[in-house]
Parts: C-alpha cells; structure tokens; sequence
C-alpha cells in the first residue's frame, strides 16, 4: 500500500497548486503509516524533479516520452494508473485542475477506483470509514461521501490545502511505459499559455468585474488593483460574451471555478450563475452602487458605491499602505 500522487507541471514547472497536492498527499499517508511516490510527466528537470521531495514525496518516478510531451487525457492516464499499480498505490491524488477533472474519473475507470473529485479537506478515516469533504452542486454546498473501493482517486480543489515544506530531496527514477496506440485517437495539437499572467485557478487574490465597468475602455482600473495586490484578473459571462475581455477570464458556472483567499467583484450583480463558480473563496468583497445587488447576500464586505468613484480611492490606499510597508 502507498499513495501517489500526480504532479502536474505547466511547460516544466511546478505550479504552487501541485506543492498544495503533494503536501496533501504526504498528509494521507503518514494518516495510513505508508509512503508517498509522484510521477511527473513531461520534461521537467531533474532538480525540480527532486524538489518535490521538500512537500513529502519520497520518490518521483519520471516519464519522458515525446508522444507526451503536451498533455494528452486518456495517455495520461494510462500511465498513471501504470504507475499505481506498479507501486502498490491504492490511494491516487491529484489537483483538481482543468486536466484533474479529466484525469479523475478516467483514472477511477482503470483502477476500478472510486472517485471524490474537488476534495476540499484531509480525508476521514473512522472505524473502517474512508470519507471526503468535497464541494458539489457547481461549489454551491459541500457533501461528505464515502469511498468504499479498495482503490481511491481524490483530486483536491487548488487554494484549499496549505502548502507544506518539513521534507529534503526525493529520489528520481525514470519510469518507462509504452502507452497504447489507442490513447492517442484524439491529441491536442498545442497548449497556449498565458505566461505573463497569474493563472485563475491558482490564483490566491482575484480581481473580478461585470458590466458595472460599462465598456473594455475602463480596465484599466482593474488590472491596475490587479497588479498592486499581485492578482489574477477576471470577468463575468456577459462581459466576455460582449467581447470586452478573453473567454478565459470567465468565472462562473460556465467558466472558470475558482476558490481564492480573495474574491473582489466590481459591478458585478451576482447572478447564481457567477456565485456557483466563485463561492468557494475564502474572502468575497464586493463594490456595487445597487445596495439590491444579490452578490451582497454572501459577501463577507462590501461596498455600496459607484466603481468609479470607488476604485481611484482603492487603489491609492493600496498604493500608499505600499509605499509605508
């Protein structure tokens, strides 16, 4: 018995959401007096390889393939599940990223696994019980379900578990498999990526705005907050339906999930749409000039006023706690 867990890397790093995973899945095997193993798939250097081991992982097998050099779902999961059941791995984590939610449930399939995707909590194991705190209903509750297979997959939503570093450099190996021609019936022929900006996901402060901005013109405001607190920036679905801002800053039901420490909304109504992608963050603060506004029902702050008027005053008193700190 022992866990594994999968380390997602972006263009060969490793981003602070993997670190969260890793920490994660040490903390369910010492709860299990077993050992923690990655794998790491792509070409990733052998020195970031090895600092894994820093978050718990005490070996990480290393997969360099040229057919899986961009990611590719059912391949990647072929040689996860490889890897699982070549180490005896009974428990598999990953993070519950854009890839993770595909990986999951292709990974319970093959390991006959059952699958608790969007963990936000250490499981809980109670008289033979194996439980996990996850969200459901599109991030709008949370349910407890329990795992009753021999073998489990848990992918843990980003920002819901603390990074932790108590470990030294883990042993790399190289770990060779063949995968199946039939994995690759449909492939991704490239990944653009977005290197100048704070990825949503993992974002831990995230600066977010609706049509209360009134046009693209006025973004300015934002992206400048955006860049003083080192934030992500985000939209809501009718801006980037209008064209105001890339579809990939759409949070919401139908966008993006995201669960930060900080959720800002600016002219932003609060549509149940939009909570169900936003309501897992930890801090919401909303600015809005209509007191009626919905997002006001579970905002931990806001404040009702017109965006305008508002953000100058903002970003100058972030500006000025800045220049004091």
């Amino acid at each position: 018995m022992s866990v594994l867990i999968y380390a997602e890397n972006a263009a060969g790093k490793f981003k602070k959401s993997t670190f969260e995973a890793v920490s994660y899945a040490k903390a369910i095997a010492a709860q299990n007096n077993t050992n923690l193993i990655a794998i790491s798939i792509g070409d990733v250097a052998n020195d970031e390889l090895a600092a894994l081991g820093k978050y718990g992982a005490e070996k990480v097998l290393n997969v360099s393939n040229d057919k899986l050099k961009n990611f590719v779902n059912q391949a990647y999961a072929s040689v996860i599940a490889e890897a699982a059941k070549a180490n005896g791995a009974d428990i598999v984590v990953l993070s519950n990223s854009f890839s993770g939610r595909g990986l999951a449930p292709r990974l319970g399939v093959k390991l006959q696994a059952g699958v608790a995707d969007g963990a936000v909590a250490l499981p809980e194991q109670n008289g033979g019980k194996f439980t996990v705190k996850k969200t459901a209903f599109s991030g709008k509750a949370f349910a407890v379900v329990e795992l009753t297979s021999a073998n489990k997959v848990i992918a843990l939503t980003p920002n819901s578990y603390k990074v932790v570093e108590d470990g030294s450099a883990a042993k790399v190996e190289d770990f060779n498999i063949e995968a199946k021609a039939s994995d690759f019936k449909e492939m991704i022929k490239d990944i653009v990526r977005s290197t100048d900006k704070i990825s949503l996901p993992d974002a831990e402060i995230v600066v977010s705005a609706g049509r209360g901005m009134k046009g693209p013109e006025n973004w300015g405001m934002i992206e400048e907050l955006a860049d003083l607190l080192g934030a992500a920036t985000a939209c809501s679905k009718p801006v980037s339906d209008a064209g105001w801002r890339p579809h990939e800053e759409h949070v919401g039901q139908t966008g993006i999930a995201v669960s930060p420490n900080l959720y800002i909304a600016i002219g932003i109504s609060g549509a149940i749409q939009h909570l169900a992608g936003v309501s897992s963050s930890k801090v919401i603060v909303v600015i809005n000039k209509d007191a009626e506004a919905p997002f006001f029902k579970v905002a931990d702050f806001g404040i009702v006023g017109d965006a305008f008027e508002v953000l100058p005053k903002l970003i100058a008193a972030v500006k000025e706690y800045k220049a004091s700190a």
